[in-house]
């Protein structure tokens, strides 16, 4: 077992005349509390090699655990190049970066999860996850030193047990967690991803948000909406230059479908730090609040369809869907098919140009029967004024084929009435005319019918001459014809 005093850290220093590895490979290594460990260059802990540090670790090179590192102590990456920090199992209290590179070459990677239990520390440089891994902080940890050119790019997540009252959360975001019971907000930031670090408009992916989306999951579903402060620096701007109209931004299946958040504002920016900011009312939407972001009214994000659904009424198909913005819409054409694979239009409904308020459209397939067949898909095909074209997700309606259609009259030849037997029929209005031989109507009648198998009586047929009748039943299943004769 190695013990780091202060005396030894002088000899090390003492002897430190070029950048270096610092291998552990199977031993013990401990920092005691008030010592320091100061490595010029790179520290790897080896698989089966223990480093405790109780004082402060510092690197000017990349640190590397794949053995036991337990750090209540601090550990200090110093260098003046871009360096790694490859966590392994490390359980860590403070972590500081004091990176004196030039900027693009002053970043400490984190390329694995990591959970700092004490305090985040930025003095200088830049800390940055990978898209798939983020940076935790644990209940009551604190991240202090961000500043423009100096911050967490990727992921970064704050968590907060338990409390009540305006928390501030330290990565951007501030909200009253009051009765929302255990509260995880994690920040994606400046990764320049679309649909990961920053929102688009999927109509137009040039309409885009600022580089930083926040994810907020409570345990406790909110009681209603939350005001929702976010606050940003000018390095996640992404090209947006105007914030006298900020806009905030809502999705609660994921940073891709937005919906606004409140009215537009303008954003403040505080004249020191160069910190922007925008407080907004976000919607409680089940466990999760979801995801937020920020854009301006010129770039709207959200896409066209916010929800579409299908649903079988009698002998009919009623289609609703919702926009929640829309940028030059000129219409939507409904797409029906019987296979989900092929589609062909059955109506148009009118879109509403450009718009960032929410409307509603409906429409009605009259009679599934005509597909003739158990599940009827459709989508909606969202065509732009330009011509370009969106289509939805498809959404299936299941129908009951029925028995054969058929129609019969009896008797024949009939006297003063006729049964007309209707079998295979969806219900709905049914019409039954009676034509003489050249074609003159002579009887007219309406009724509405069941579904399935049917008798209807035509009576008062006495004042009809003999001779030849043609018989023709319409009902939402379809037209027969048949040939008759008066006795």
């Amino acid at each position: 077992m190695k013990h780091v005093s202060s005396l030894s850290l002088l000899l090390l220093l003492a002897g430190t005349v070029a950048a270096q590895t610092l291998t552990n490979a199977g031993a013990q290594l401990t920092v005691g509390a008030g010592a320091t460990l100061y490595v010029s260059g790179s520290l790897d802990n080896q698989t089966a090699s223990t480093l405790t540090n109780a004082g402060t670790v510092h690197v000017t090179g990349d640190l590397t655990n794949t053995g036991a590192l337990t750090s209540p102590g601090t550990l200090v990456f110093a260098g003046a190049a871009n360096q790694t920090f490859t966590p392994g199992t490390a359980t860590v209290d403070n972590l500081t970066v004091s990176n004196t590179g030039a900027a693009g070459s002053n970043i400490l990677s984190v390329p694995t999860n990591l959970t700092v239990g004490g305090q985040l520390l930025l003095t200088q440089g830049m800390v940055r996850t990978s898209a798939t891994s983020a940076i935790t902080l644990a209940d009551g940890a604190t991240l202090s030193g961000e500043a423009v050119g100096r911050y967490v790019q990727g992921n970064l997540s704050v968590v907060d047990n338990n409390g009540s009252g305006l928390q501030d959360f330290g990565n951007g975001l501030i909200l009253d967690r009051t009765s929302l019971g255990i509260v995880v907000v994690t920040r994606t930031a400046g990764l320049q991803t679309a649909g990961l670090s920053y929102g688009v408009n999927a109509a137009n992916t040039s309409l885009q948000g600022i580089d930083r989306i926040w994810n907020v999951v409570t345990a406790t579903q909110p009681a209603g909406p939350l005001a929702i402060t976010l606050q940003w620096l000018p390095d996640d701007d992404n090209g947006l230059a105007d914030f006298s109209n900020a806009q905030g931004w809502y999705s609660a299946s994921g940073p891709t479908a937005w919906v606004p958040a409140g009215s537009s504002a303008p954003a403040t920016q505080d004249a020191t730090t160069l910190v922007r900011s925008l407080t907004f009312t976000a919607p409680a939407t089940g466990q999760s609040l979801g995801y937020l972001t920020i854009s301006n009214t010129a770039n709207p994000l959200p896409v066209s369809l916010l929800s579409f659904t299908a649903e079988r009424r009698g002998p009919a198909a009623v289609l609703r869907w919702a926009t929640a913005s829309e940028l030059r819409n000129n219409r939507f054409e409904v797409e029906a098919g019987t296979d989900g694979l092929s589609f062909r239009a059955i109506g148009t409904v009118r879109g509403a140009g450009t718009t960032t308020q929410r409307h509603e459209y409906a429409f009605t397939d009259a009679n599934l029967s005509r597909y003739g067949a158990p599940v009827v898909y459709y989508r909606l095909r969202q065509v732009d004024e330009d011509g370009s074209v969106h289509l939805s997700e498809v959404r299936p309606v299941a129908y009951s084929v029925p028995a054969a259609y058929s129609v019969q009259a009896y008797p024949n030849p009939f006297g003063s009435s006729l049964v007309v037997r209707v079998a295979g029929t969806v219900g709905g209005p049914a019409t039954f005319v009676l034509h003489d031989a050249v074609g003159r109507e002579v009887v007219r009648r309406q009724r509405t019918l069941p579904s399935g198998a049917h008798d209807v009586t035509l009576a008062e047929l006495d004042n009809l001459p003999k001779g030849l009748y043609v018989l023709t039943v319409q009902t939402p299943s379809g037209r027969r014809t048949l040939k008759l004769e008066r006795e």
